[in-house]
């Protein structure tokens, strides 16, 4: 059974899934593309093209705050940049590499709204482009980031993540369920998870593979722990929200075409709740005093809000108080994109 109030809304642009590098242990891809443990090759579903796509939920101008992969991150790296971000909600530059990233995303989501026969790699070729004009268009302020000189290049470098997906996936031998939904779930104890869904596949026989896309490279050692974090809180998500615990996670990264995958364990992902449960409950104690005191690291290196850090000799504003509202959906893609 499904526990606690489940909101799933597909949205426009985004996704997840599976754990173990293959190419660094020298052993190949761990599982197939398109195949999973139980499942018949290619994995088959409904055809999700845009005329069965289901619309839209309409949209809330604020929601209820929520832990996400990123959030969660946040917070036990340095509780002041969460507060920055999540409460007070300061707003970040964006980069060029996350909007190439925008980018890549949404060609790979119009990628599989077209009939599987059509899915080659000349077709998807074609889509950077209007992918990068609407973007554009959604975002005139990124237009900076892009020169007119510098185009040809972008396009290019976005092109390449494109056709590097070909060398790890066939996608003209299944049809997904869903592209880039949103998922959202309560815990029993009050804790919500929010975030998006690159893709779900699900196979004839219901197991379901939950896969992720990300631009850049995959993880060294040091980084494998987040990696996993995120692959287990999709997990639970899903298992939360559909009752049933997916077969295969999957990352893929793009910039050196390699894929992490992992096969959750449903007495694991209970620990795993249990954590951020209690990650959840530190949260709420610091939003109830106010107190998120900043942890210095190599990664403040990285951090747009320095200039606001007591660390570096700045100076937060003041507490604005625990919010009424949570991130709207485009925050939580934005967000989504850039773990």
């Amino acid at each position: 059974m499904v526990n606690g109030p489940v909101r799933l809304a597909v949205m426009n642009l985004r996704s997840l899934l599976v754990f173990v590098l293959s190419s660094r242990l020298g052993t190949g891809v761990s599982v197939p593309p398109d195949s999973l443990p139980g499942m018949p090759a290619p994995v088959s579903t409904p055809p999700a093209d845009a005329a069965s796509d289901p619309a839209p939920a309409p949209a809330e101008t604020r929601r209820k705050p929520a832990l996400s992969p990123s959030r969660a991150t946040d917070f036990k790296q340095c509780p002041l940049k969460y507060r920055l971000r999540a409460i007070d909600r300061i707003p970040e530059p964006p980069s060029r590499h996350a909007v190439r990233g925008t980018v890549v995303h949404a060609v790979l989501e119009d990628l599989y709204g077209l009939p599987a026969a059509d899915r080659g790699p000349e077709r998807a070729a074609a889509l950077v482009e209007p992918a990068w004009a609407r973007v554009l268009a959604a975002q005139p302020e990124i237009a900076e980031l892009v020169p007119a000189d510098e185009l040809t290049s972008f396009l290019g470098e976005a092109g390449a993540l494109v056709e590097s997906y070909y060398q790890l996936e066939d996608p003209t031998r299944f049809e997904p369920e869903s592209r880039e939904a949103r998922v959202e779930v309560e815990l029993d104890d009050g804790v919500l998870l929010r975030g998006f869904v690159d893709r779900i596949d699900v196979a004839p026989t219901g197991e379901l593979r939950v896969v992720d896309y990300k631009t850049g490279r995959a993880p060294g050692l040091a980084q494998e722990t987040k990696a996993l974090f995120q692959l287990k809180f999709y997990a639970l998500v899903v298992l939360r929200t559909r009752g049933v615990l997916p077969a295969q996670l999957r990352l893929i990264y793009l910039a050196d075409r390699q894929i992490l995958t992992y096969a959750p364990d449903a007495e694991e992902l209970g620990r795993f709740e249990r954590t951020l449960s209690a990650l959840w409950s530190a949260v709420r104690e610091a939003g109830r005093t106010g107190e998120f005191p900043p942890s210095r690291s190599w990664l403040c290196g990285y951090c747009d809000y320095k200039p606001l850090c007591p660390e570096f000799g700045g100076t937060p504003p003041p507490y604005p108080g625990w919010p009424e509202g949570g991130e709207s959906p485009d925050e939580t893609l934005a967000e989504a994109i850039a773990d």
